[in-house]
């Protein structure tokens, strides 16, 4: 199979758009998979002051955090069999591209910049989003993971559907996940559509850590 072409950074939705998927899928995955540690996607809505972080991990040693804040959004990735992994020319040219005012962002140490393979950020004021450019025009044209892993930021309500079915094998229903994308207030009867199992008040809890509204 061909290496994947970087996501090219037109394609990524406006900050705010990006900020309602990111808790979306963080709280869809409360839902389905109420164990934190089995979980893709995660959000906290409370990271640092004015800021907040959304998170990807698959447990295999791919990732990607997303921090949001008055400086804009920037994200940060790493898929680890990537060409591009940890390499020292990429992680200088984040230090060197990215804007001063993601300072937060750069020398944030949960977020281990010194072990990516793509990052991308966008100011309150910009048009569009802007991306690193790789060290050199060979490895421009490497896959980077970044089209792989951030696709479900992109991607509509049955790209969420298939992704529960294939890592979780759980069927899940369209119109409830449609719902949460749409950032419908959660309610005892939309989380039982997607886990009757789960108790109410612990899927509460989790909204509220993520930012998520509730009915009420």
């Amino acid at each position: 199979m061909p290496a994947l072409i970087p996501l090219d950074p037109a394609t990524l939705p406006d900050i705010a758009t990006l900020r309602q998927r990111a808790k979306a899928l963080a709280m869809l995955d409360a839902i389905v998979s109420p164990e934190w540690e089995y979980r893709y996607f995660s959000y906290n809505a409370s990271w640092f002051d004015c800021e907040e972080m959304a998170s990807m991990r698959n447990g295999s040693g791919d990732e990607w955090f997303v921090h949001f804040g008055p400086f804009g959004a920037a994200i940060k990735g790493i898929a680890h069999e990537s060409p591009l992994a940890g390499d020292s020319r990429l992680v200088e040219a984040v230090q060197q591209q990215v804007p001063p005012a993601f300072a937060a962002f750069l020398n944030e140490a949960a977020f281990s910049m010194d072990w990516l393979s793509y990052c991308y950020w966008r100011s309150p004021d910009d048009a569009a989003w802007q991306k690193v450019a790789a060290p050199n025009v060979t490895t421009d044209h490497l896959d980077d993971g970044s089209a792989e892993f951030l696709a479900l930021l992109i991607e509509p309500a049955s790209g969420y559907v298939e992704f529960a079915q294939w890592y979780y094998e759980q069927a899940v229903p369209l119109a409830a996940v449609q719902q949460l994308y749409d950032h419908t207030p959660l309610t005892a009867d939309l989380v039982a559509a997607l886990n009757p199992q789960l108790d109410f008040a612990e899927a509460v809890a989790s909204a509220v850590e993520t930012g998520y509204p509730c009915a009420g």
